[in-house]
């Protein structure tokens, strides 16, 4: 499974049995997994997309966003739980508005679910730990 370096952005091939046993990248060393959502650009978010085989759970999310700012600590939660079964993303909307755009996002915060190159779930609004981790699962089972 290629994964892609939280740190410098480097790709990685790693068996899917040694996902939960810590992998370091091979160009940085440091760790695959944080346990903590990644901030990227659209350039960033784009490449993911294209090369890695890691599921991506996106916030689309804004600065000025009373609800964002209120969903970050429960997404942050749901990484540090759920990872490594899937990489979790913040994509700031307000420094990517015209992937925001080509992707149709209406409202923040949107979450989404890509595998694959594809979206295959978007969920509109903020939710509770439970409800969010439920969903996230429904969709990686």
């Amino acid at each position: 499974m290629i994964v892609m370096c939280p740190h410098c952005g480097g790709l990685n091939r790693v068996a899917p049995d040694r996902l939960s046993q810590n992998p370091s990248c091979g160009k940085c060393h440091q760790a695959l997994f944080t346990g903590q959502p990644v901030e990227m650009n659209e350039t960033q978010f784009r490449r993911a997309l294209a090369k890695t085989e890691l599921p991506m759970v996106v916030d689309f999310w804004a600065s000025w966003c009373g609800p964002c700012k209120m969903f970050a600590p429960t997404f942050s939660q749901a990484a540090a739980q759920l990872e490594p079964k899937a990489r979790f993303v913040k994509i700031n909307t307000e420094q990517a508005q015209s992937l925001a755009g080509e992707l149709g996002i209406r409202s923040i915060p949107t979450l989404a679910i890509f595998q694959n190159g594809q979206e295959i779930a978007r969920q509109a609004g903020a939710m509770d730990l439970g409800g969010f981790t439920r969903w996230v699962n429904q969709h990686l089972s």
